[in-house]
């Protein structure tokens, strides 16, 4: 079976990684599930679990609006990345952009509200070994444009506005080889301890029963529908979360749920070069996870 998964990914042009677990039982399916890999936005879920944990137990009031200015935008693809306006949200609206559209300005708002220590040292109390957050996503996106050369993630975009194809290879190799890539030095998770936190966001241990059901309820809202939940469909329900990062790294997380109670944890982990078909690596992600979820099923559990 994972000579199977193996191939999926080798057919869409990516390397990968999986892990999958009923939430009730000990059974699992893994490929390289202990390897650590690049999280991109999947550690919106972290973010928001310690958001939603200080609004339960009343450190962060909700419902306090803040201005979010935009004359420093953390980039991004969607949301209040690309407004040209300053614009007022409370905290927990800005959690509901951050996991539904995976908001870059707003994670960023949180994440340094929240505090990077305060992220590491749940994830130290959860049993996430594997899992540390180095930095906001600006400072990583600025490591990003400093490794190919330039001063900062925007200066890096002019660069590639203007530079040529030969010039356009060449950064390639560089940023296979940025830090913010390489789970030796960015930030960095590994499946099994992905699985392990929705097990617990979802059977309320990661922290208070209402900060749970919270990020619980946000993720079954989230947006894009077209990597795990492409391998199931209704009545089937999927609450994920997904991370992309400069068209090499593509990933997600999430639970899926039958009908008859029966549940699964699954995190997949993806790695190609620039320029791969994104859709292809999409919906392989959706193809190894309904099969590892049918091998589990085959077994019983």
């Amino acid at each position: 079976m994972t000579d199977d998964i193996r191939e999926i990914f080798e057919r869409a042009g990516c390397e990968g990684a999986l892990c999958v677990q009923p939430l009730e039982g000990d059974a699992e399916f893994g490929l390289h599930a202990d390897e650590p890999v690049v999280p991109a936005s999947v550690v919106k879920v972290q973010v928001a679990l310690e958001a939603e944990t200080s609004f339960a137990e009343g450190r962060l009031d909700p419902c306090e609006r803040v201005t979010l200015s935009a004359a420093d935008r953390t980039p991004g693809p969607v949301g209040i990345s690309l407004f040209n306006d300053d614009a007022m949200l409370s905290w927990r609206d800005m959690v509901v952009l951050m996991l539904t559209i995976s908001d870059n300005h707003t994670t960023d708002a949180l994440l340094r509200r929240v505090g990077v220590d305060a992220l590491n040292a749940t994830a130290t109390r959860l049993g996430l070994t594997g899992t540390v957050i180095e930095s906001d996503l600006q400072t990583m996106l600025d490591s990003i444009g400093e490794d190919l050369g330039c001063a900062s993630w925007k200066d890096s975009l002019a660069w590639a506005a203007g530079a040529s194809a030969e010039e356009m290879a060449h950064a390639d190799e560089r940023l296979l080889a940025s830090r913010a890539l390489n789970p030796s030095q960015g930030t960095r998770t590994t499946p099994r301890d992905m699985v392990d936190l929705l097990r617990l966001i979802w059977t309320d241990q990661a922290g208070p029963a209402a900060a749970c059901e919270r990020v619980r309820a946000v993720m079954a809202t989230q947006l894009t529908r077209h990597r795990i939940a492409s391998g199931f469909r209704l009545p089937v329900r999927v609450a994920a979360k997904s991370g992309s990062l400069v068209g090499v790294i593509r990933n997600e997380i999430g639970v899926i749920s039958y009908p008859d109670g029966r549940r699964y944890a699954a995190a997949v982990f993806t790695r190609s070069r620039p320029g791969s078909d994104d859709a292809a690596i999409s919906r392989a992600i959706g193809t190894v996870t309904a099969q590892a979820v049918t091998a589990l099923q085959d077994t019983g559990a």
